[in-house]
């Protein structure tokens, strides 16, 4: 059974910091291709960063250069640091884990996400 399991959300003050983590189960963990997106009262699910198996990173223009995603293989374990936080970030975050390959000539993807925790951001 796979299980995503994340953590680390909280109210915190605007300019403050927050660290996320998602804890995987039940899957190839180094192979996986691990994301984390948001979503906010009223709006659509957005990503907000994603890490591949070989540490390749990508982020959404809002967040560029206050948030870093890393993954701790190790672990099974992905993270997502913010930085300098505002109102704008209040949202729930979800952990994503997707794997995509080529069977009999067909994309397949395995796709798996967590249940989400909430980050506020208010003074």
């Amino acid at each position: 059974q796979v299980q995503l399991v994340e953590s680390g959300g909280d109210l915190v003050q605007p300019g403050g910091s927050l660290r996320l983590s998602c804890a995987a189960s039940g899957i190839i963990f180094s192979i996986y291709t691990m994301a984390w997106y948001r979503q906010a009262p009223g709006k659509q699910r957005e990503l907000v960063a994603l890490i591949t198996s070989g540490g390749s990173t990508n982020y959404g223009d809002s967040v560029k250069d206050r948030f870093t995603i890393s993954r701790d293989n190790a672990r099974n374990t992905v993270y997502l640091q913010m930085n300098s936080l505002n109102p704008e970030d209040t949202a729930v975050y979800y952990c994503n884990a997707v794997w995509w390959r080529t069977v009999g000539g067909t994309r397949r993807s395995s796709d798996y996400w967590g249940q989400g925790t909430q980050v506020t951001v208010s003074s």
